[in-house]
């Protein structure tokens, strides 16, 4: 026997719908390069969105085109979200950090029908044209006046595109199974591979991201995302904040620059923000220089890599934010776990707490997680047990967009394996403890180089730090602690390792510490472990021609 309730499809759209009927007054804020900063509201910017979907048709954009973005997160860049996919069509999100190659390969492999940029990227764009094989043109994020010269045919501006008719438009009636979103992996190995989103996903995952244990988002917050628009979907804020109505502010192309995150959470008294570790650093290091504060922030949701401690208790003692672990993947829309104190947590020490605050967090209703060993037995949830880290869920992707070739990620049972090493506790909490490529081998037992450069980031010399292992003729692989001083500190590797010692297990004490001016990350904001053992992967270790 079926229930006999309504079968109204999940679809992208009724977000739209539910927010201008019900937030029309809530507010988008928008900076610009110059300073400036864009204001309008719900209620304006889906008027908007509906001149853009007519423009969209007369570009001759179809139902199922892909639909391209090569934008920062602004106002225009949120009103293609919506255009786009409600009308059938599949928003292509290009991460513009990636290399002009990968950009090319995307763009061809996705079959894109138009782009959509910032003006900044007019001389990209034109240096890549002949090299894209589907485009028809370029339609830039800006008016007339701030058209840029190009000789790429078809270039026009984005508000001429809108027009000045009434704005109506007919959304047509979509499957939620239609496909909504496209977005490709950073490619660090190999090309690029392209996650496929539809309405369902998209809508099932945006729920999640307001329940109380996630993100806790509601009407009464203004939510800063510098999370990219163009990585995994700003982690479901475009749609997250306009399902319950709560304000949001975008920091356009200055989104790494402290400063102005700083204005923007001052402001516009921003109460909820949410990016990777090293964009939090830098404000850290620009309050701490200032004497500024953050009186209105209460949490920062950090993910994308790990959070050193020394960041979640500088926040939290000095300027009273909560900081929040998160993981997740492009693959999983991207919300994995989230790290929400639970009752159960309430009996331990704030010392013992603060530990478990390190952790990625707990799974979210939707994903379903394990962690096998290399027979695919499965480990208990002990804290203990480390294994490949597998998941599941109606938002966890099922297969990548167009594949050359099947990916052993997809397994046959409907797991897919994550790439990650980790622990599960007894209450639920995840932690990475590596990825399994960068996972340290020495002497037979496994060192975690995550847990090994959060212990480095607590000592109050270091700005950043990274761990690779290195070949070593009696163990295998030896931990090398790449350093990045704190300006104006004098820190050597005979004060590193003397901070270590009482940190880490002795046998994971790194074999040598190098000193860097900078560390270089993924595209994403990661640390590029690839480029570090490329740089330093013939490092010599102290000990190593003895041994040998």
């Amino acid at each position: 026997m079926q229930g006999l309730m309504m079968d109204t499809p999940l679809v992208v759209t009724s977000i739209m719908r539910f927010a201008e009927r019900n937030f029309p007054a809530s507010s988008i804020v928008s900076a610009g390069p110059n300073g400036a900063r864009h204001r309008y509201t719900y209620g304006q910017a889906f008027r908007r969105v509906r001149l853009l979907a007519r423009g969209l048709e007369t570009l001759g954009v179809r139902p199922g085109d892909r639909v391209a973005t090569l934008a920062w997160n602004d106002y225009r860049h949120f009103e293609l979200y919506y255009a786009i996919s409600c009308s059938g069509a599949v928003c292509h999100t290009i991460n513009p950090r990636l290399f002009p190659q990968q950009i090319t390969y995307i763009v061809n492999h996705a079959r894109d029908r138009w782009i959509f940029a910032d003006p900044m990227f007019a001389p990209l764009l034109e240096r890549l044209w002949p090299e894209f094989e589907g485009p028809k043109g370029v339609v830039f994020l800006t008016d007339g006046v701030g058209m840029p010269e190009t000789d790429i045919p078809g270039a026009r501006d984005f508000e001429s595109l809108l027009g000045t008719e009434a704005a109506e438009f007919a959304w047509p009636d979509l499957d939620e199974r239609t496909a909504s979103a496209l977005c490709y992996t950073s490619g660090t190995t190999g090309h690029p591979k392209g996650v496929l989103y539809d309405h369902r996903s998209t809508v099932i995952h945006a729920y999640a991201a307001c329940m109380p244990d996630v993100m806790c988002l509601g009407n009464r917050d203004t939510v800063l995302a510098v999370v990219p628009m163009f990585h995994a979907n700003a982690w479901s804020l475009p749609y997250a904040c306009p399902m319950v109505g709560a304000d949001l502010v975008l920091p356009g192309p200055l989104m790494g620059d402290p400063e102005t995150l700083s204005d923007l959470i001052d402001g516009e008294s921003v109460t909820v923000t949410m990016g990777v570790p090293t964009v939090w650093l830098g404000l850290l290091a620009f309050l701490r220089s200032t004497g500024r504060t953050v009186e209105s922030l209460q949490r920062m949701v950090v993910g994308g890599a790990a959070c050193p401690e020394s960041l979640m208790r500088a926040f939290r003692d000095d300027y009273g934010v909560e900081v929040q672990h998160s993981w997740g993947m492009t693959e999983m829309s991207p919300l994995g776990v989230m790290n929400t104190p639970t009752r159960a947590l309430d009996a331990l020490s704030r010392e013992e707490r603060d530990r478990v605050r390190l952790k990625q967090g707990r799974g979210v209703f939707g994903v379903e997680m394990r962690i096998v060993d290399d027979t695919g037995t499965k480990l208990p949830w002990d804290g203990v047990a480390s294994g490949a880290l597998q998941v599941r869920g109606p938002w966890v992707c099922r297969q990548y967009f167009d594949p050359d070739e099947d990916d052993p990620a997809h397994r046959p049972d409907g797991w897919f394996d994550t790439g990650d090493v980790a622990t599960i506790d007894e209450f639920g909490f995840m932690q990475i403890t590596d990825r399994a490529k960068d996972v340290i081998k020495s002497g037979g037992e496994w060192i975690s180089s995550i847990a090994l450069e959060n212990a480095a980031m607590g000592h109050p010399g270091v700005a950043e730090a990274a761990v690779i292992g290195l070949p070593h003729p009696k163990w295998g692989e030896r931990p090398l602690l790449i350093v990045v001083r704190a300006a104006g500190v004098s820190v050597e590797k005979a004060g590193m390792l003397e901070w270590l010692q009482d940190k880490v297990a002795a046998w994971w004490m790194p074999d040598d510490v190098r000193f860097v001016d900078r560390i270089p990350h993924t595209a994403t904001g990661k640390i590029a472990k690839t480029e570090l053992r490329r740089l330093y992967g013939n490092h010599p270790l102290p000990d190593a021609e003895e041994d040998s």
